[in-house]
């Protein structure tokens, strides 16, 4: 199925098993003295495959930090943190290249106090501070910073080190005119404003030998107006490919750009083109496509149509750190999703803060929280009494739900799943139902096939009430993850027929061409806002607060909030709610006058309280129970925080002395 994919390739003298590289990622365990979260973290991936592990970028310098966070590979101190990490790869039969990363204008003062440093000195939006232009001294310096950090990556015991070109850091700085506005032998003209990076590769080879695989990850498109052409682009591939490149990989877009590349709303593969172009340009020197590729299915055909050499996976291997092992064993069905939300990724790296997985929680703590081996978890689910399982039941089949039964299941316990709906998913079917989030039905059918293949029973229909809670009474310990019902609203007419709760507005969506008003303008007001207009109906959003969809992450809410703008969703807030008639809705602006906002349906997504109907029947029971999600709380809640919670309250009910702890926030007894 993937005679691509899984066809052995080489970058320079590099031998690798397949075609699949699990690319650069910023962990933000990176600082973490020890090295053994991050060890862990990416020996898992090399035993599930990954033919090459790229590090999250290892900075050359304090100056040339992108946060707190990150590893120093030229400092002392790190070197036996970056040993361990590309020593634990290697046990497990994998291969590790180190980024060398300098951020340039997209470092800050905050980090340690250093003025940051860049070809010119052109503000940053995305750092909101303006670099130093750095001197003739500068560029010397960090020259012999990056070949110094290439040399101690080699006798550190790395593979090979790549060049951090793209996403807007420094070298790509160098090469834009937009941030290279120097008129000097580093600047002016294309070719000098070549030169430095140029300058880079040369003192990186000359410090490691021409034998020793040297990648370098190219901006595809800046995506930046007046930025770097594709011209431009293509003529300095090939001149990596003259100054000794062993591989290049593309990157798409800066952080200031306003075209999104990799939110879940971006096609699969629409940055392909960048690897494409630039392979034609490069001939036979290996091309490693990357961005927006979320399953082997997209990469097997990228590689079948030659517009690459090498697919280079991120967030998937976050979500599924067996994904390559699991489709050599014949297992592509069981391979856990990403989709690209970047709640638990790619904006907590914008925070700089510790990066996990949303379908994964336990991504970034494989540390701290082992996958248990065949024995070890049939001895965690045994009773002791006469050699059988332990069985647990979990009420509720959302987020929370899900990972807790496949937590429980996985380390060998007898798992029964109660659903009050015929379908599994909770708030996920609902979200699968949004435009741009129909992969979250794949997240749960994952759920489904794998508690199936682990053995675990499903009753679906079935509500666990004061009728039928001893049924309750023969499991040695019980979740509850019923979830979370809408919020009611008091407000004259809210019991009209125009009137709809956010769940009945999404799963089946309001009949007729007419406008729709949404009173609440969270993430699911937002959402269902998305899904009406983009059905063609004028939408107004409306909220008492000063700003809509504020606990969306960082980098979704502009895409969707100026797709909203885009279709013409009319957004008012501050409003105050007055009463609700057969014409639409009557509101209050900030200024204290009445309107009517017409609507022909009315949608309340005016937030969400928990359903539990259990902890008290559950109190005297005798037995352990955990409530977790939104049945525990719907304080900042989000799927992040169900799956989570999920998983660590089956691990304590487990007994697991490690993580007991963690759970300590989900109610129990």
């Amino acid at each position: 199925m993937f005679e691509h994919v899984f066809r052995a390739g080489r970058i320079g003298s590099l031998e690798l098993a397949s075609r699949i590289v699990m690319g650069s990622m910023h962990l933000g365990l990176e600082s973490e003295p020890s090295g053994e979260a991050l060890a862990a973290f990416y020996a898992e991936r090399a035993r599930g495959g990954a033919a090459l592990i790229v590090t999250g970028g290892s900075a050359v310098s304090r100056e040339g930090a992108g946060g707190r966070h990150y590893s120093f590979i030229n400092e002392p101190q790190d070197e036996p943190k970056l040993r361990r990490a590309a020593r634990a790869v290697h046990d497990a039969g994998g291969r590790i290249a180190l980024q060398l990363f300098h951020a340039g204008r997209y470092g800050s003062p905050e980090y340690f106090g250093l003025e940051p440093v860049a070809p010119s000195a052109v503000p940053s939006r995305f750092s909101r501070c303006t670099p130093r232009a750095m001197s003739g001294e500068d560029i010397a310096r960090t020259l012999d910073d990056f070949a110094r950090g290439a040399r101690r990556a080699r006798e550190l015991g790395f593979d090979a080190v790549e060049l951090m070109g793209s996403e807007g850091y420094l070298l790509n700085q160098f090469l834009s005119p937009l941030t290279n506005q120097r008129d000097d032998e580093w600047g002016g003209d294309f070719e000098r404003r070549g030169r430095f990076p140029l300058a880079v590769v040369d003192a990186v080879r000359g410090a490691v030998g021409h034998a020793y695989p040297v990648i370098y990850r190219l901006s595809g498109a800046d995506l930046m107006p007046g930025s770097t052409t594709e011209e431009e682009t293509q003529a300095f591939a090939r001149e990596l490919a003259r100054h000794g490149v062993d591989a290049i990989e593309l990157g798409v877009g800066w952080h200031e750009s306003s075209v999104p590349t990799v939110q879940l709303y971006v096609s699969p593969g629409a940055w392909v083109r960048c690897a494409a172009r630039i392979k034609v340009a490069v001939g036979a020197m290996p091309v490693v496509a990357s961005t927006r590729i979320p399953t082997l299915a997209l990469a097997e055909s990228v590689l079948a149509a030659g517009h690459a050499d090498f697919i280079s996976l991120a967030r998937p291997f976050l979500a599924d750190p067996a994904l390559v092992a699991k489709a050599r064993a014949g297992h592509s069905d069981r391979i856990n999703l990403c989709i690209a939300c970047n709640q638990a990724c790619i904006d907590r790296s914008l925070r700089d803060l510790e990066v996990s997985c949303m379908v994964n929680p336990r991504a970034g703590h494989e540390w701290e929280w082992p996958q248990p081996a065949a024995d070890e978890a049939r001895a965690a689910a045994t009773s002791g009494t006469a050699g059988g399982r332990r069985a647990f039941a979990v009420i509720g089949g959302g987020p929370a739900g899900l990972e807790a039964a496949r937590t429980l299941a996985e380390a060998g316990a007898r798992v029964v799943l109660y659903e009050s709906q015929q379908e599994l998913g909770g708030q996920f079917r609902l979200a699968s139902r949004i435009p741009g989030k129909a992969d979250f039905a794949r997240t749960v059918a994952y759920f489904e096939r794998e508690l199936q293949h682990l053995g675990a029973e499903i009753r679906l229909g079935r509500r666990i009430d004061a009728d039928s809670t001893a049924e309750l009474d023969e499991y040695a310990g019980v979740i509850v993850a019923s979830g979370v019902v809408p919020k009611a609203i008091e407000l004259p007419g809210v019991e009209l027929p125009i009137v709809r709760a956010y769940p009945e507005a999404l799963l089946e969506p309001l009949a007729g061409a007419g406008p729709v008003a949404i009173v609440g303008a969270g993430g699911i007001g937002v959402d269902v806002a998305h899904l009406y207009s983009r059905l063609g109906r004028p939408v107004t959003l409306m909220c008492r607060g000063s700003a809509v969809g504020t606990h969306i992450g960082r980098s979704t809410r502009w895409v969707l909030l100026r797709e909203l703008r885009e279709r013409g969703v009319q957004i008012l807030t501050g409003v105050a709610y007055e009463r609700i008639t057969p014409a639409g809705v009557w509101i209050r602006d900030p200024q204290g006058r009445e309107r009517l906002v017409e609507a022909q349906a009315i949608v309340v997504a005016a937030g969400q309280q928990s359903d539990d109907p259990l902890s008290a029947l559950l109190e005297g029971r005798g037995r352990p129970y955990r409530v977790v999600g939104g049945a525990r709380d719907t304080h900042e809640l989000d799927a992040v925080r169900a799956f989570r919670e999920g998983a660590l309250a089956a691990r304590a009910l487990l007994g697991d002395p490690l993580n007991v702890a963690d759970a300590a926030s989900v109610a129990s007894r």
